[in-house]
């Protein structure tokens, strides 16, 4: 997965105030009637309804227009400790990683214990290359009893894990995360996939990815690339080439497909 890649962030993160991919219960999402907002006096109020559109135009991939909500947001109630947060994700979206790490430095001292700010810090920890380091921000979000989406923070301990070559972890946090997830858990499917695959198990990798595909639409380059290289590794050279075929049609500058070109299948 490419850094601070848009389906990553909104399948990893809770953005804002609410879980990314969630309507606003009050709020429409009007890219030009952002005046809706105007009314809303209370400095608080302000901020929330700021951060929400911040993070909706952020998802839209408008990451400008968002670093302006998130500053009027904050400029209404400069200890919105979520604002931060999510400028936070902004700035590491854009490789602007000091003003990200300040900003979710900020939410962390405002707000230590929210499961929401340390699942995205520890994310962002993994995304540059800390990935060690993040778990710990990704247990903490758990810690908390009143955290709505904790499959979320278990499949990126795992996702998180694996990179760092804890199998084991890995493997733990993902199974944690099927048993949790209220949605078919697609990522956590994916990575045990891939973690499966590592260990030289094809057969349960198969499934595991198999039953992520039926939940994606399309398919993610990662996914692809995973597929083509178990049909290879079993021999099964037509399923390989609609693989290749697939990967080249969607994602033709991917990491993955270069790697395909390249021939580097491990």
């Amino acid at each position: 997965m490419n850094l601070f890649s848009l389906p990553g962030l909104i399948s990893a993160l809770c953005l804002g105030v609410l879980c990314a991919g969630s309507a606003l219960a009050e709020y429409d999402f009007n890219p030009s009637a952002t005046g809706q907002s105007k009314s809303v006096t209370d400095p608080r109020n302000r901020a929330k309804v700021h951060t929400e559109l911040g993070s909706m135009y952020f998802q839209a991939g408008n990451p400008g227009v968002a670093l302006d909500e998130l500053r009027i947001a904050l400029s209404a109630d400069a200890n919105y400790f979520p604002a931060y947060s999510v400028r936070g994700l902004v700035y590491a979206s854009l490789k602007e990683y000091g003003k990200a790490e300040e900003d979710f430095r900020r939410a962390l001292d405002i707000a230590p214990n929210d499961p929401d700010v340390n699942n995205n810090y520890g994310w962002y920890l993994c995304e540059t290359g800390k990935e060690r380091q993040s778990i710990a921000y990704f247990l903490n979000a758990l810690k908390s009893s009143l955290y709505e989406t904790p499959d979320r923070a278990y499949t990126n301990a795992g996702t998180c894990a694996l990179k760092a070559g804890d199998l084991d972890g890995a493997q733990n946090y993902l199974l944690k995360a099927l048993q949790l997830s209220r949605d078919g858990a697609v990522n956590a499917r994916l990575q045990l996939a891939k973690l499966f695959y590592q260990r030289g198990i094809v057969d349960e990798s198969r499934v595991y990815l198999t039953d992520a595909l039926k939940l994606m639409e399309p398919p993610t380059a990662e996914a692809l690339w995973l597929g083509l290289r178990l049909e290879r590794k079993q021999g099964n050279r037509a399923a390989e080439s609609g693989y290749a075929s697939q990967l080249r049609g969607r994602y033709p500058t991917s990491q993955e497909y270069q790697e395909f070109l390249k021939g580097n299948f491990e």
